[in-house]
């Protein structure tokens, strides 16, 4: 995974509209990377729903999801819809954004994981997990974002 601490680099990806988003776009702004590895999926949607059941959570203290994916718009887009995600998927086809931030396998296949990136653009946490249990992974992830103190 990326480095904690590094800077978290710039990217663009299409959305699950065509839409491109750039990290950019969220300057100043704390944001939460979800990497997984495939649409409709049984552990990646239980995984993605976890974040949606928890999204409140999340707007809550003021932090983005983006998760982040291999898989196409157009798989992005029904997947979204079947499950009532309130956050963006964006189509990292290419995997350009997941080498920038380490999170190809060695069969160069997503891995499972999450980089929550500051206001200052500094990546505070990276952690990839095979096999995550959802509930806690999402309450553990909050407790340590609710724990950290501005420049730590």
């Amino acid at each position: 995974m990326i480095q904690e601490g590094s800077k978290a680099p710039d990217f663009t990806l299409p959305d699950s509209e065509g839409k491109n988003v750039s990290l950019s776009d969220y300057a100043g702004k704390r944001v939460l990377l979800v990497f997984y590895p495939g649409d409709d999926t049984p552990v990646c949607t239980t995984q993605l729903c976890s974040y949606r059941d928890n999204y409140t959570e999340f707007t809550k203290r003021d932090i983005t999801i983006l998760g982040i994916s291999l898989n196409t718009v157009e798989s992005h887009k029904r997947f979204g819809e079947k499950h009532t995600l309130p956050f963006p998927l964006l189509s990292d086809s290419g995997k350009t954004v997941s080498r920038l931030y380490d999170a190809l396998d060695f069969l160069g296949m997503s891995k499972r994981a999450y980089v929550f990136i500051d206001e200052t653009g500094t990546v505070r946490l990276a952690f990839n997990d095979l096999l995550p249990v959802f509930y806690q992974e999402t309450r553990d992830l909050l407790a340590k974002i609710d724990a950290m103190k501005p420049g730590q």
